[in-house]
């Protein structure tokens, strides 16, 4: 079974093109993210939209957290557990993640930053790059 990112590629080299839009390159990275929430966190995103912004990429994930996650936030000391649960299984998984990311777009990872809030469900995802990539994408 093909996965999008994997279609997009095919559609890509069918079609002679060298290179992504920004739009299909953003759309690459939220597959890329949502596979490896599944695969490595356990639970993909209901909503994933991913922004590219000079030598940022911006990824907004809604509806991660599972039925347990959200029972666990209802308290001051469940919020502090699932925040640091989350960071600390994040940081592990970091190359991992930057190897998802940079076989989308070709890249250098300066730094990633992440947050949870616990209150709406979502988590940010800030990749800050080494160049402009917005400026490499064709028009």
């Amino acid at each position: 079974m093909l996965t999008k990112l994997a279609i997009v590629y095919i559609v890509l080299e069918l079609s002679g093109v060298d290179q992504m839009t920004k739009g299909q390159a953003e759309a690459s990275i939220s597959e890329a993210v949502s596979a490896f929430e599944m695969n490595y966190m356990g639970r993909g995103p209901k909503q994933i939209k991913t922004t590219i912004c000079q030598d940022l990429i911006i990824i907004r994930l809604k509806g991660f957290l599972s039925q347990v996650e959200k029972k666990l936030a209802e308290s001051s000391q469940g919020v502090e557990l699932l925040k640091r649960l989350r960071t600390n299984l994040f940081e592990t998984a970091c190359e991992y993640f930057e190897k998802q990311i940079k076989d989308v777009v070709d890249v250098t990872i300066v730094s990633l930053h992440s947050d949870v809030s616990t209150r709406t469900g979502e988590k940010i995802i800030v990749v800050t790059l080494a160049e402009n990539l917005e400026n490499t994408f064709s028009k």
